[in-house]
């Protein structure tokens, strides 16, 4: 970066065989990323590699060397993590061992910023599931020592999924004991498709600080969105292509009070082609390039 370097923003890298943290950071550099997220395996499954072999200490000097704080480098939790699940006890059961063991793997990389999606009911009442999820969580942070923050994600509102509303939210975050391993994730794709106006930044702020607390808000997922507002359908769209708009999405990316939190694209690949270093180019200068994943 060099016009406006205090814009903390990266996407969603992968970790490929054989360098892993390091090609990881590699490539967000090679997109003028400040930050990045990762998955430290695959997000449907629980088969993990050991992260002795994923090159951690020459990643973290890569980071290093190119100016990437450690402390906002985030790892996503697996999509098969169901802590507000309580129909089913195996699941229910396996998720709190998993996300154990994810947060150990997040502090063998160095980092402290893991996010997690809530989970789905599956039928069960939002509050029965609030108190499942929250009570999963109070009992893994019980048995974990590491400082890693959980950082809850705001979710689209899709079938039974918990965490639609920022109230919801809230009312998981209020329930843990360990406040200071307790965080936020908003997804600006999400919030639009479970109904908040995005470009109201001003009123969503305040709502959120009155409900949860600015301070809780450790990560923001920058997304555009391919439906309109309401539709809980959550499809990420690329930045200027969906509902949400470039205007706006650019507007969350130069927010102040968002200055020190990391900002993550998600967007859609453009056929075998990356779109990060172009989108993370145009918010960063404030500038739109009609037609760019067109001449990509």
């Amino acid at each position: 970066m060099t016009n406006d370097e205090k814009i903390l923003i990266g996407s969603h890298i992968s970790l490929k065989a054989p360098d892993y943290f390091l090609a990881g950071a590699e490539q967000a550099a090679s997109f003028n990323e400040s930050s990045f997220m990762f998955y430290t395996g695959a997000p449907q499954n629980n088969r993990r590699l050991p992260t002795s072999i994923m090159k951690i200490k020459e990643g973290t000097s890569f980071c290093k060397e190119h100016g990437m704080d450690l402390s906002t480098i985030v790892v996503h939790a697996p999509y098969i993590i169901n802590l507000s699940n309580s129909k089913n006890p195996d699941v229910y059961e396996l998720g709190k061992r998993f996300l154990g063991s994810e947060l150990t793997r997040v502090k063998d990389f160095g980092l402290s910023l893991l996010v997690l999606h809530p989970g789905s009911t599956l039928g069960a009442s939002p509050e029965e599931g609030i108190e499942t999820c929250a009570s999963a969580i109070n009992e893994v942070l019980d048995s974990d020592n590491g400082g890693v923050t959980i950082c809850l994600e705001s979710m689209a509102g899709k079938g039974n999924e918990l965490g639609r509303s920022l109230e919801e939210i809230s009312e998981i975050v209020s329930r843990i004991k360990k406040q200071d391993r307790i965080g936020v994730c908003l997804d600006t794709c999400h919030l639009n498709d479970a109904g908040y106006d995005v470009s109201d930044i001003d009123s969503l702020v305040k709502k959120f600080d009155s409900l949860i607390g600015l301070d809780k808000l450790k990560v923001i997922h920058l997304n555009d969105s391919k439906n309109v507002m309401g539709s809980g359908k959550d499809r990420h769209e690329n930045i200027g292509y969906g509902t949400i708009g470039f205007e706006t999405l650019s507007r969350w990316a130069h927010e102040k009070r968002f200055s020190s939190i990391p900002k993550i694209l998600e967007t859609p690949m453009v056929g075998e082609k990356y779109p990060y270093k172009k989108e993370i180019e145009m918010l960063v200068s404030g500038k739109y390039v009609d037609g760019w994943r067109e001449k990509l």
